[in-house]
């Protein structure tokens, strides 16, 4: 019988599994779509982020890393296990996620290539939807400039209006580390 997967926050970096977690997220993403260490460290301390292990039993499974905002989670970063990759963890854990918290936002790149039209059919199976709003992620470092991706969010499309509360949040609150 397989266990099923468990969302364990982390509380800082010196939790069991984070160093696990911590190479998963540098492999995962690009520098410049991501935090230094001591952005986790300031981004702990808020009470609306939550940096969550996944796991099967004893077995490391992935992150999920996000942040509650009004009526919704805004997921930061979400990654499997590369030996794991292809199993539907990926998809077992944002559905369970989903199912918890009810309303979700999160952004992709926009689909150009290969990669990124998988990315997006993948949350499309999810229950996603892709928002027509023109979107520029705030850089993470200072000297870079944003980047262009594509807002996506479940269970439905949000409005124009939502989508501006969410670009609002996400500088003002996501950003400020």
């Amino acid at each position: 019988m397989t266990r099923p997967l468990q969302f364990i926050p982390f509380k800082s970096r010196s939790d069991k599994g984070w160093a696990e977690a911590w190479e998963l997220y540098e492999k995962s993403f690009p520098y410049n779509e991501r935090w230094n260490a001591e952005g986790y460290d300031r981004a702990f301390g808020d009470p609306n982020f939550e940096a969550d292990g996944i796991w099967r039993g004893d077995e490391f499974i992935g992150i999920l890393f996000h942040w509650g905002a009004d009526g919704y989670r805004y997921v930061e970063h979400l990654a499997v296990s590369p030996a794991l990759r292809g199993q539907n963890m990926g998809s077992a854990a944002l559905s369970a996620f989903c199912r918890k918290v009810g309303r979700v936002i999160l952004e992709i790149d926009p689909p150009a290539d290969d990669v990124s039209l998988r990315r997006r059919g993948f949350y499309e199976r999810a229950g996603f939807h892709e928002n027509p709003y023109r979107h520029v992620h705030p850089p993470y470092h200072a000297g870079n400039r944003g980047h262009d991706l594509v807002v996506m969010s479940y269970p439905r499309a949000i409005s124009e209006e939502e989508y501006r509360a969410f670009a609002d949040y996400l500088a003002a609150r996501v950003m400020a580390r």
